[in-house]
């Protein structure tokens, strides 16, 4: 698998649920096709043959909780018809003669009851299963989704307990059973319905998008015919909200757009009115701002249509950002302070915009170097409002206010460059652990600009160079600009004006081809600095 990433995917890991068939491979895969198929005849119609079909079903080592439901009465025919009443001894035998020909790995003393066998051992027979005893794959599948979602914790707390749900999806979906898995195992039990338990508790996107192909015909593009419209627009929202999540930003825009265009067509204003929403900030991270204010004004008429209170807010801001970063600061405060006053009417114990909404606008008012305003806003957000349901990610994005916060009033004063140390650590740690991958560059760059001013040069560097790389993998063009922005800065500082001034026209062209004129001003003191 490993060579396969690497020559098909450049070495993305991130990637390795794309591999339809390990087997296309063709350095490795013909002859270990040619070679387990040898073994295959040798062994015969035999119990270690049933045995490695069994095998076939997962995508993973398998437990032998699971191969026991398996070999259960009444027996899955051409499939468990010859392991029915095997004595202890007889199973024991034949496992141990598939590990002394390497077709089993061998037993593991950490995980006992577990067989493993090599990937390309468990894809042949997953093919030959599919291809040739549909029947069977189909009813293996189906008892062990309801094997696995009858045993599993009805709502798992962590990602440990909730591992055998995910599995159950996959199950599910391969045995046809894709309705059922997706409102029962996904919506209910996963993501616990609007809470998005698995989402803003355990922030396991990866988990999430790989429970979620199973519902795709092809990734991340045709949702199965099994599917009520409603739900194939549910699943591509999902789907590409994951992988915004993950970096992916422009595998992620097809999937909520047609998402979009589906809830329109249902006539779903508030689903419709998120999945704007989403685009709107998508194609702001990417660069693409003229497409982003479309989708922002776009989002707040569809949300006014649905007269869903926390989408109307929520569309104004995401309008009031996009506004922002296109220099039109004055109507994108206006907009803050309009959904601010609304939110304080209907919610009264929330004077402020919090959450996003609240980052956002803290954002603008830093912009206007109301810095004591923005401490004052966050420090009451973090201590005097509950926070007992407050997503990690929020949290990150709090102290990130804060910390440029302090920054800012260490550049003015020379003073306080310690709070804002802390706080900037504070916040890439918690996106780190949020694993929010579109938001991290922005708490590099900003611990960059730190380092900056404190001459820590090196740390400077290595934080740029780590924003550097997720920006190009992710094509977000936003990041990219403020990266070469700061590149510029911090060669000025070193006394290097020729790599400054590289970094400065790269900065320069790319703010006027993406309309990013909020930084119009930094470009031109930074080319006064140049000359």
């Amino acid at each position: 698998m490993g060579s396969y990433l690497d020559e098909a995917f450049q070495g993305d890991i991130r990637r390795r649920k794309e591999i339809g068939n390990l087997f296309d491979d063709t350095r490795h895969g013909d002859k270990a096709q040619k070679m387990i198929t040898a073994y295959e005849k040798w062994l015969g119609e035999s119990v270690e043959l049933s045995v490695l079909r069994l095998l076939g079903l997962f995508d993973r080592p398998a437990a032998l909780e699971s191969i026991a439901a398996l070999r259960a009465a009444p027996a899955i025919p051409g499939l468990t018809d010859m392991l029915q009443n095997l004595k202890v001894r007889e199973w024991q035998q034949s496992l141990a003669k598939l590990r002394r020909i390497k077709l089993l790995g061998a037993a593991s003393s950490n995980d006992p009851n577990t067989l493993h066998a090599h990937p390309l051992v468990r894809e042949h027979f997953k093919q030959q299963l599919k291809l040739e005893r549909p029947a069977a794959w189909r009813e293996g599948n189906k008892r062990l989704y309801e094997y696995l979602k009858s045993t599993a914790k009805e709502s798992p707390d962590t990602m440990e307990e909730m591992l055998p749900l995910f599995a159950a999806i996959s199950h599910g979906c391969a045995a046809g059973e894709h309705p059922e898995a997706l409102d029962e195992i996904y919506w209910r039990r996963i993501q616990r319905q609007d809470s998005y338990y698995n989402w803003n508790e355990l922030r396991a996107f990866g988990a999430d998008l790989a429970a979620l192909s199973g519902f795709f015909e092809t990734p991340w593009q045709e949702p199965v015919a099994g599917l009520k419209d409603s739900d194939k627009a549910f699943v591509l929202l999902d789907a590409g909200c994951d992988l915004r999540a993950l970096g992916e930003l422009r595998e992620a825009a097809q999937p909520i757009q047609v998402a979009l265009e589906m809830f329109i067509g249902l006539e779903d204003w508030e689903n419709a009115a998120i999945a704007a929403e989403n685009c709107c900030e998508l194609y702001i991270t990417i660069g693409d701002l003229r497409q982003a204010l479309w989708f922002a004004q776009h989002g707040v008429e569809l949300a006014d249509r649905s007269n869903a209170e926390t989408e109307q807010r929520d569309n104004r801001t995401t309008l009031a950002n996009a506004l922002y970063q296109v220099g039109r600061e004055s109507e994108a405060a206006a907009y803050f302070d309009e959904v601010e006053e609304l939110q304080h009417r209907q919610q009264p114990a929330y004077p402020f915009l919090y959450w996003l909404s609240g980052f956002q606008y803290c954002d603008l008012l830093l912009g206007r170097q109301r810095i004591k305003e923005v401490k004052e806003r966050v420090a009451r957000m973090l201590v005097e409002w509950p926070q007992r349901n407050k997503p990690l990610l929020y949290h990150a994005l709090d102290n990130l206010s804060l910390g440029r916060a302090w920054l800012l009033d260490a550049r003015a004063h020379r003073t306080g460059f310690t709070q804002a140390a802390e706080f900037l650590e504070l916040a890439l740690d918690g996106l780190r652990q949020a694993r929010q991958i579109d938001y991290l560059p922005l708490a590099l760059l900003a611990r960059a600009e730190l380092h900056r001013f404190t001459r820590d040069y090196s740390r400077a560097e290595r934080d740029l160079a780590e924003a550097l790389r997720i920006a190009k993998r992710g094509g977000m063009g936003l990041h990219l600009a403020d990266y070469h922005l700061e590149s510029a800065r911090l060669h000025l500082a070193q006394g290097n004006k020729d790599k400054s001034r590289e970094h400065w026209k790269t900065a320069k062209g790319m703010i006027e081809r993406m309309g990013y004129h909020r930084r119009d001003n930094e470009v031109n003191e930074l080319a006064e600095q140049l000359g």
